[in-house]
Order: C-alpha cells, then structure tokens, then sequence
C-alpha cells in the first residue's frame, strides 16, 4: 500500500506541477483553455499559484501529512469546478479534466488509507 501511497502522490503531485507551469508562463493551452470557458485571463496567474501550492502540498505530505491530505482534498475541489466550468459553458472535453481529478482523488483516498 505505501508504494501505491508514493507512486500516486509523486504522479499527482508532477501532473499539477506540469499544469501550474504552463498557467504560470502564460502556454498558449490554457489560454485557450480560459477563454472558452469564458474566464478572464488575470485569473490564469491565480490559478497557476493554486496548482503550484497543491502540488508542492501533496510532496509536503510525505513530512507533515495532514497538509499532503489538505492539499490533496483541495486539488479534488480544484478540478471538480474545473470539470463544472466545462460544462457550463457546453464543452464536451473532458478528458483531461477527468484524468486530473482521478489523479489527484486516487492520491487523496491513498493519502487517507495510509495515514488514518
């Protein structure tokens, strides 16, 4: 079980990591991104934070775990509005909205598993 804990957790941790990268230099995907979801693009520094903390969050679980399980736990609440901004504006892509958020909810119940 803690091989599964480290594996998901690091994983997780290098997918949002990836993510806040691209928000954080201003890529061209999630730009793209926040204007079809009819967002501002002020927000894209913002959000590119919010990924960084939850992925430096997840790593910093391994030392003090009740913040890898908040971290965690905010990333869920992070992708899932980010699925629900998809749908509201009518997209069908959701793949890798799904991907993220099973991702990091895979790391949240093995977080939980492990250290409760």
């Amino acid at each position: 079980m803690y091989a599964a804990y480290v594996t998901v957790t690091i994983l997780a941790s290098v997918f949002t990591g990836i993510a806040a990268v691209t928000y954080l230099i201003g890529h061209s995907y999630p730009k793209a991104q926040m204007e079809m979801k009819r967002l501002p693009l002020s927000w894209m520094p913002r959000l590119g934070i919010v990924l960084a903390a939850g992925s430096l969050g997840l790593l910093a679980g391994f030392a003090v775990p009740p913040l890898g399980t908040l971290a965690a736990a905010g990333l869920v609440l992070y992708f899932f509005g980010a699925l629900i901004a998809h749908l509201r504006v009518g997209s069908r892509q959701l793949v890798g909205g799904v991907v993220f958020l099973s991702t990091v909810v895979a790391a949240l119940v093995l977080n939980l598993v492990h250290h409760w």
